[in-house]
Order: C-alpha cells, then structure tokens, then sequence
C-alpha cells in the first residue's frame, strides 16, 4: 500500500531542509533531490515502526498548500 504525502522543500545555508506538514516528519539534504529522498526514507521508517495509534494520532489529513501576497512595508 502507498500513500501520497506532501513535501515542502526549502533551501537553508548551503543544503535543503524538507518537511511532511502531515506527520510532522523533517529531514534535510545537500540538493533538493537528496533532501526529499531523506524525507521519504523517514517517512517510510516512521510507518515501519510506529504504531497504529501512534500513526492515526500524528496523521493530519486535509493539508492545503497555498501562497498569500501580503503589503510589505
């Protein structure tokens, strides 16, 4: 069974930090692609060895991601 995720990448200093807003999950990487395979990899441990509870609890379904245009100044 698989189930899509989202991923926010972002760059900070010199590598990419990477982020599942629906678990909660972090991870980081040198280049965006190292960065979200770091992700999946954590993601796939978490699954492997939390518990049904633990998933269910920490699971946040209904993510919306979106960009604002704010006055600045």
């Amino acid at each position: 069974m698989t189930q899509k995720l989202t991923a926010i990448i972002e760059k900070e200093n010199d590598g990419y930090v990477s982020l599942c807003p629906e678990l909660d999950i972090a991870s980081q990487g040198d280049t965006i692609e190292q960065a979200r395979d770091n992700l999946k990899e954590a993601l796939e441990l978490f699954f492997q060895t939390a518990s049904p509870e633990e998933i269910k609890q920490r699971l946040h379904g209904d993510i919306f991601v979106t960009q604002v245009e704010v006055a600045v100044g």
